[in-house]
């Protein structure tokens, strides 16, 4: 009999060895490891707009006291400090964190005055800190004011000696002023740089209406200010979504200017480049599209840079556009770049949330209050500490003479002291170690004077803490202080980053660019055969043709111009004008040029004018109006316009200039209805235009009625029929129509 089987026992735990679930200790672990790479490393405050290795890195230059107005220190002391009491990493990741502090590209408002090579826009990186040194700027102390007067938390740092601040005061909203950049797990943010000017009058607008929306705030602040300058070329509503989301991008371009040279040559100079791109590694690359005929626009590319930013571009000949050459330029290139922006901020300190514009300034305006507060506590609290003092001092000056007695006679003075006069252990010890040539009459005078301010000031604070109104007037007051030291009129607070309107997105046809702009005649004869002649020729009766050709139609035009063909199938092409064959010869046929389907025939060609509206029409008698631009194609194949079905084919395409129609079919009735009638299309079949029992249509045209029906005779004499003889031809669109009047060309063409 078979035994059942049964699982092993497990196996005895040994000593010291822990089972775990290997699924759960990953967890727990990685995220642990997630929150302190969000708390800790990548995501700034939303109340200073700072990572904890930047508060770090400003708490320790105030520990050094490095302030605007001290002697410089080296990097590798403010290093070596902050890594040694707060920031327990490494000491490359912390002098890279304090020279972005210091660089003007990549600060819009830097916090530290480096002096020696901090690097440069080109991408040079900075020397070693034993060679730099450096010192806070006069917006870093901004930040700190009121750090000593117990305005924000503090905590432990790493090793427990020493305490490090949780948040700095924070005078500006350095969040947007300054921007921000970060990966974390799961998360980043991306804040750019804004005017401080513009954060101040949109922060003082939502402390008069707390409950003002990103939309009313934007009135204030136009957009991002880049150190680097550009031009933002998004639309208002696509800057307004982005602030509204705290989501979005910003496209910003290179600023330039045409720069005349010599005889007639000029080039364009490159004066601003996008934020975040470094100049260098802009020139190799522009240089490498040149190398690699990418850039058929541009002949050469030069650095004349200074301390300013000079890159000269040379075009490829003087007849090339410029604007256009600068297209191909921001489409290929980093002359033009895209800014992503995701305001991911810890809300409170604590929370990592994606905020919008105004929830990203309430954060701040809701900090400076806290910060007004304490500092006020602060100061109410040293206040009384000293207003306790002076009233044991006053005690002494009455009665100077038996304190004299009691410190020389007892044995334990402050004692007696605290009996004789009733005061407490703090006012004794004050008086026990006051000098005695403090005390003077004149002493005495200037202490009561400070006893009646310190009450003063007392009863002013302990008002202002307890009216939340009072408090933001104090707030608004600061903000206007900041704004007053940034306005715009200062170097440091002249908005940089302009905004600019950007073409239509449009595919640039660079061949077309290259071209030097010339005239030309453009001659077409009966079999499909086309040719173009220098110049503008007015008498083409001269010009020879191959065989038993003739002349079908010639016009004048560019070399930068497109002609439109249409052929019997219904299809239309499009031919530049730059590739047609000379004049010398009798030209070379269409069907070379496009793909001309056998068996169908060339009905018509005429020049490319952007908006203008044609009547195309087949011999089965249906047509529409359809514009220039819906007819041109890129590709050899052309483009179906009128859609026929056998054995129709397409005859005509006239200009659609008028209100009134004219239809002269094979059977030979003319009918003429008004413009109106007939719809306009891209493609189809159209509408009826003349009903007929055998044949189809013939010819067509547009004309204004109130100058009369015009058409061309055989021997090339012009007749017109006033408005006055007309009636009895007007009609509704698809009637049959009647003989048309006396004189009228057997070939039924109007010419």
């Amino acid at each position: 009999m078979a035994r059942t089987p049964t699982n092993p026992p497990p196996p005895a735990p040994t000593g010291g060895t822990d089972l775990v679930n290997l699924r759960e200790a990953l967890e727990e672990r990685y995220l642990a490891y997630a929150l302190s790479t969000i708390m800790g490393r990548a995501l700034p405050d939303a109340r200073d707009g700072l990572k904890p290795v930047h508060r770090r890195i400003l708490y320790g230059m105030q520990i050094l006291k490095l302030d605007p107005t001290s002697a410089f220190k080296k990097c590798a002391k403010i290093v070596g400090d902050v890594m040694g009491s707060f920031h327990p990493h490494g000491d490359q990741a912390i002098y890279d964190a304090l020279v972005r502090l210091a660089q003007d590209f990549s600060s819009r408002y830097p916090l530290v005055e480096g002096q020696g090579n901090f690097g440069n826009i080109d991408g040079d990186s900075a020397a070693a800190y034993r060679y730099t040194e450096a010192r806070m700027t006069d917006v870093a102390r901004l930040l700190l004011e009121g750090i000593d007067d117990d305005a924000i938390d503090f905590r432990e740092n790493y090793s427990g000696d020493q305490k490090e601040p949780i948040v700095l005061p924070a005078a500006i909203p350095n969040l947007l002023a300054n921007g921000s950049q970060g990966i974390a797990v799961g998360m980043a943010t991306s804040i750019p740089p804004h005017n401080l000017a513009e954060l101040c009058d949109a922060a003082l607008y939502l402390v008069t209406h707390p409950k003002a929306t990103t939309d009313q705030l934007l009135s204030f602040v136009l957009g991002p200010d880049f150190p680097t300058g550009g031009l933002i070329v998004d639309p208002p509503e696509q800057i307004a979504e982005t602030y509204r989301t705290g989501r979005g991008s910003f496209r910003i371009r290179s600023k330039w200017e045409k720069e005349e040279g010599a005889r007639g040559m000029w080039n364009v100079v490159v004066t601003e480049i996008p934020y975040g791109v470094q100049k260098s590694r802009l020139i190799e690359k522009l240089a490498e599209l040149i190398n690699d005929k990418k850039l058929p626009l541009v002949a050469d590319v030069r650095d004349e840079s200074a301390e300013d930013v000079r890159v000269v571009l040379e075009p490829r000949n003087r007849t090339v556009d410029p604007a256009v050459m600068m297209e191909s330029l921001f489409k290929l290139s980093e002359l033009e770049a895209r800014f992503p922006m995701n305001m991911n901020v810890l809300v409170d300190g604590v929370v990592p949330r994606v905020v919008s514009l105004a929830e990203a300034l309430r954060q701040w305006l809701d900090h400076r209050r806290e910060v007004l507060l304490r500092r006020s506590r602060h100061r109410l609290s040293e206040i009384e500490h000293r207003l306790e003092v002076l009233a044991g001092m006053l005690i002494v000056f009455l009665s100077l003479d038996e304190v004299i007695r009691i410190i020389r006679e007892e044995d334990e003075p402050k004692q007696a002291l605290m009996e004789r006069f009733g005061l407490t252990e703090l006012q004794a010890n004050y008086i026990l170690d006051t000098r005695l040539r403090s005390l003077r009459r004149l002493e005495e005078m200037q202490l009561r004077k400070e006893n009646d301010d310190l009450q003063r000031e007392k009863a002013e604070i302990v008002s202002l803490v307890g009216d939340e109104q009072q408090q933001w007037k104090v707030v608004a007051l600061q903000i206007r202080d900041v704004r007053k030291k940034f306005n715009p009129e200062t170097k440091v607070g002249k908005r940089r980053t302009i905004f600019a309107e950007a073409p239509p997105a449009s595919e640039i046809d660079l061949t077309e660019a290259m071209i030097e702009r010339e005239p030309v005649t453009i001659v077409v004869s009966d079999k499909g055969w086309v040719r173009a002649l220098k110049g503008h020729m007015a008498d083409v009766s001269n010009l020879q043709f191959k065989g038993d050709d003739a002349l079908k139609v010639s016009f004048f035009a560019e070399t930068t111009s497109k002609l439109l063909v249409l052929a019997s199938n219904g299809k239309v092409f499009t031919l530049d004008a730059s590739k047609l064959p000379g004049g010398r010869g009798f030209g070379e046929p269409m069907r070379l040029m496009a793909d001309i389907e056998e068996g169908a025939d060339i009905v018509s060609v005429f020049l490319f004018e952007p908006g203008t509206k044609m009547l195309i029409a087949g011999t089965d008698g249906r047509g529409f109006v359809v514009t220039h631009d819906e007819m041109i194609s890129s590709t050899r194949k052309g483009r179906a316009v009128l859609n026929l079905d056998a054995p129709a084919k397409a005859v005509v395409l006239v200009p659609a200039i008028g209100d009134h129609v004219a239809t002269i079919g094979d059977n030979r009735k003319m009918l003429i209805f008004k413009l109106d009638e007939v719809p306009e299309m891209a493609r189809g079949k159209g509408v009826r235009l003349q009903r007929y029992k055998d044949g189809g249509i013939a010819d067509a045209r547009v004309f204004k009625l109130s100058e009369g029906l015009t058409w061309t005779d055989s021997a090339g004499r012009n007749f017109t029929v006033p408005k006055s003889e007309l009636k009895e031809w007007i009609g509704a669109r698809s009637d049959a129509g009647r003989l048309p009047p006396k004189g009228f060309p057997k070939n039924n063409k109007f010419g």
